[in-house]
């Protein structure tokens, strides 16, 4: 599990390096616990991997002031724990469910249990995110996704994927950008 940990650490930092990511900012982290350890996503909830993830995650996104949103699987349309004050800060409509190991996954459920006042919303519109385990975090991400490559390449047995967003390009030819966000 130590592993995990680590491996979640090392690409969390990588990522949040290259997304330039805010205090206040909101950062997705959709996981499959069954694909960490080995089995076939949905197969096999895993408490204990949750909690190694938690612990790569959490605190470093917390000492930056950035709010963790966490993608339930498909059993919960892919709904988004966080908390009530980041849901506030962002216009979200709170709905009514409560994530379990195999209705949401083990890392939602983990979540929802270890947040000082969590909220379910139907989705949100994250700047950055880690999709662990091929959950498909992009429905849950800002319409200009960007993937970013880190040297993790997986989180236990899971193929990890990263991504940033930045604002959508519009204009023309002679249209000129600003570099900063890029």
């Amino acid at each position: 599990m130590n592993e995990i940990t680590q491996a979640a650490q090392t690409a969390l930092i990588e990522l949040l390096e290259k997304a330039k990511l805010k205090k206040g900012s909101l950062f997705l982290v959709g996981c499959s616990t069954s694909e960490i350890t080995g089995h076939t996503i949905g197969s096999a909830s895993s408490s204990e991997a949750a909690v190694a993830l938690w612990e790569g995650v959490y605190p470093l996104l917390s000492q930056r002031g950035i709010y963790l949103a966490v993608q339930c699987c498909e059993h919960l349309n892919r709904a988004v724990v966080l908390e009530a004050e980041a849901a506030e800060k962002f216009g979200l409509m709170p709905v009514n469910v409560v994530p379990a190991p195999n209705a949401g996954g083990a890392f939602a459920t983990l979540a929802y249990n270890r947040f000082q006042d969590p909220v379910m919303v139907e989705g949100v519109q994250a700047a950055a995110g880690m999709d662990v385990g091929d959950v498909l975090i992009g429905m849950n991400l800002a319409a200009v996704a960007v993937p970013v490559r880190v040297s993790v390449k997986s989180i236990g047995k899971a193929h990890l994927t990263c991504a940033r967003t930045r604002p959508k390009f519009i204009g023309g030819a002679r249209a000129q950008y600003d570099e900063r966000l890029l």
